[in-house]
This record gives C-alpha cells, sequence and structure tokens, in this order.
C-alpha cells in the first residue's frame, strides 16, 4: 500500500469571498428570479381573484398593496420579472450561438444584469 500524501489544497469556506464572473451571477439571478416568480403564482392569482370577485374585494386589495412589505414583494416579483424576461431572451440567443464567444457573453450577462435594476427602477417608480 502506497503512503497517501496529506491534502493539502487550499479550503475556502466562505462562498462569498469568492469572486463571481458576471456571466455566472447573471446565470445565478436567472435561476433565482425564476424561482421566485413560481412561489409568487399562487398569491398573484389570489390577488386577481380577490380584486375580481367584488367591489370590496377590490378595495381589500389596494389597500393590502399599500402595506410597506406587500410593496416590497411586489418590488421584488418586478425585479424577477425584468431579470428573468431580459436573461431569458440572452439564453436563448447563446443556444443559437449569437454572443457566445467570451467578451460578448460578458457584455450581454452586464447587459442583462444591468436592465434588471431599471426593470425594478422603474417598478419603484409605479409601485412607490
Amino acid at each position: 500500500m502506497k503512503d497517501k500524501k496529506p491534502d493539502t489544497r487550499p479550503v475556502n469556506l466562505n462562498l462569498l469571498s469568492i469572486r463571481q464572473p458576471v456571466t455566472a451571477i447573471a446565470s445565478i439571478a436567472h435561476r433565482i428570479s425564476g424561482v421566485l416568480l413560481f412561489i409568487s403564482i399562487p398569491f398573484v392569482i389570489w390577488l386577481l381573484d380577490r380584486s375580481l370577485q367584488s367591489p370590496q374585494g377590490y378595495a381589500q386589495v389596494i389597500s393590502l398593496l399599500d402595506n410597506g412589505l406587500v410593496k416590497l414583494f411586489a418590488l421584488l416579483i418586478a425585479w424577477s420579472v425584468a431579470h428573468h424576461l431580459f436573461a431569458g431572451i440572452r439564453f436563448l440567443l447563446l443556444d443559437i450561438d449569437i454572443g457566445i464567444d467570451l467578451e460578448t457573453a460578458r457584455k450581454s450577462a452586464m447587459i442583462v444584469n444591468a436592465l434588471g435594476v431599471v426593470g425594478v427602477l422603474f417598478a419603484m417608480v409605479i409601485i412607490l
């Protein structure tokens, strides 16, 4: 039996100290936004159903949407919609080999991340 060499590889357990490339950030945010959109479906359907039942139901939904925590949730969903839309378009283009080279992929990832922020800023004007 051979002697095993001790494992001298560095161990970094702090994932926040690892600097991710912008393409990885866009990909991870795309997955997170998809999960958030999926989770929000029941709440959004409930709001729509409640608002269409009666004028009193509509008034209840409006008063619920005046809550600060619900506004924050709405902004999170607005970011999810914006980012997921633009990242989805980017990934569809990558699937057909448009923008596949490294520099173009980095630029498109930066644009997607910026458009997600612009989308939430636009939603802030409407929601707040």
